[in-house]
């Protein structure tokens, strides 16, 4: 009977590797989506602009994957309540991820119209620099997540503020050359979406980090995160699709 329990034991350990190697894999994609894609608006590169909203097919397909295989772990394994707690987690951050990769498409997309408008100062480049720190969120979350890091998760989930902080400048910025140019009001307009976009997979960073503390400690953070978002948001979602 110990000897089938070791087995069982071995067997959910060896799924998990593999659920946490797609998991690995997939918030690697992420993480190239938000680099190139910004950078594809600084840049104005229309071409590298299109390999991202390309690319986020993997990403669905990567976050269907781990959906089938925890799936299959729950039913197979019968895993404890400890172990379906990591099960039910990695399902979450597979989720958060997919929302991440969906912005990072969204930013892709307004890329192509605004290339067609002349750069608004330096306001690509601020945008570059918002994604960056989303960006940095997302590897050390990532890294949180493999090594069960509750501190570092900790740390990712207060650097919200940060972004949300950014964010707000970024706005700030985009008003500006608003009333500057009543010719920016379209491109800023846009600017402002994408900016927006960045902020909300900040956000969704944010909810790994609380997914990593709960499957490392039973417990999701009970203090609200302060928020440093307080600007009003006029668009769409357009996120899926």
């Amino acid at each position: 009977m110990q000897e089938q329990q070791h087995h069982i034991a071995t067997a959910f350990d060896r799924d998990l590797e593999k659920i946490q190697a797609l998991i690995m894999k997939m918030g690697g994609l992420v993480e190239v989506a938000i680099q190139q894609a910004a950078r594809s608006l600084e840049e104005r590169d229309v071409e590298l602009a299109e390999k991202v909203r390309a690319a986020d097919r993997e990403i669905d397909a990567l976050e269907e994957q781990i959906n089938q295989e925890a799936a299959r772990v729950i039913a197979i394994r019968a895993p404890t309540a400890s172990d379906l707690r990591t099960v039910l987690s990695v399902m979450k951050i597979a989720a958060n991820l997919e929302r991440c990769g969906d912005y990072a498409k969204n930013l892709a997309k307004r890329t192509s119209v605004l290339v067609q408008a002349p750069p608004v100062g330096g306001t690509a480049r601020s945008v570059r620099r918002l994604a960056q720190e989303v960006e940095r969120m997302l590897k050390d979350v990532l890294d949180a997540f493999v090594r069960r890091d509750v501190e570092l998760a900790e740390e990712v989930r207060l650097r919200d503020q940060e972004v949300d902080q950014m964010y707000n400048a970024l706005f700030r910025e985009f008003l500006t050359h608003m009333m500057e140019d009543p010719r920016n009001i379209t491109p800023c307009m846009h600017l402002h979406f994408i900016a927006k976009n960045i902020e909300r997979t900040g956000d969704h960073i944010t909810n790994i980090a609380e997914q990593v503390i709960y499957m490392v400690t039973g417990e999701i953070p009970d203090e609200a995160r302060p928020k440093g978002d307080r600007t009003p948001y006029a668009g769409s979602e357009e996120v899926r699709g």
